[in-house]
């Protein structure tokens, strides 16, 4: 582990340099240990794949300050294993116009489109941070037969719900915007909700199961779902 400025007003937090689980479970120990201290001093965390960077008020603290803080909160006990935590039922379309690039992304791992669908759905995720826009969770556990390249060119348009891949990750696009992940569903479901607390419906730690579903099931579950949001308005 190392500590280090990583600028005026902001401390990083270094856990290794791979992808690993256990490494995470150390970020997410101590970044929900320092929303747990309600110190308004420390404005913003950004917890990473192994590392966590706090931002803080260089008017009322400093980086040694804010190191002695957080000292005591690196020896505490980590959380139980995310593949004790129940997991997050997330519904997936994986048909037609959802799924633009499922048939590049078989082609490319040498499998059948079923094969896909059935990979990805078939596994859990984990969130380790969130990130590129808000609500936007990168999922951890892609099985490696599914790890593919970013598309060459990004789309200038993702709709909100689609389910992308991009070398060993999967996420959700919370909003309508700009993408290169390769597409291969869409959920009804809204990612981020601002009304919500918390807005987002992923959160870092959490572990996450894709669930097939029919465009049928897609389209009730997308009508209770703007019902729902009509309610909160």
């Amino acid at each position: 582990m190392w500590i280090t400025p990583a600028s005026d007003s902001s401390l990083f937090f270094g856990f290794g340099n791979e992808i690993s689980l256990d490494a995470h479970r150390r970020v997410i120990a101590l970044f929900h240990a320092i929303q747990q201290l309600h110190d308004a001093r420390i404005r913003n965390l950004h917890p990473a794949y192994a590392s966590l960077l706090i931002d803080f008020d260089p008017f009322r603290l400093t980086h040694e300050e804010l190191e002695s803080i957080v000292a005591p909160l690196l020896s505490r006990p980590l959380p139980p294993s995310p593949e004790l935590a129940p997991a997050l039922e997330i519904p997936v379309c994986y048909d037609g116009d959802f799924a633009p690039d499922l048939t590049s992304v078989a082609r490319h791992t040498s499998l059948t489109a079923e094969q896909v669908i059935a990979l990805h759905s078939g596994g859990d995720y984990f969130v380790y941070f969130l990130g590129f826009s808000p609500g936007f969770a990168y999922l951890g556990g892609v099985p490696r037969p599914l790890h593919v390249p970013r598309l060459a060119s990004p789309r200038k348009l993702v709709s909100a719900g689609a389910v992308g891949l991009a070398g060993g990750q999967t996420g959700i696009y919370p909003h309508d915007s700009p993408g290169g992940w390769q597409l291969i569903g869409r959920t009804p479901l809204g990612m981020f909700v601002p009304s919500d607390d918390p807005p987002s419906r992923l959160q870092p730690g959490d572990r996450v199961r894709f669930r097939r579903i029919t465009r049928d099931e897609f389209d009730r579950l997308a009508s209770e779902q703007g019902s729902l949001d009509d309610s909160r308005h």
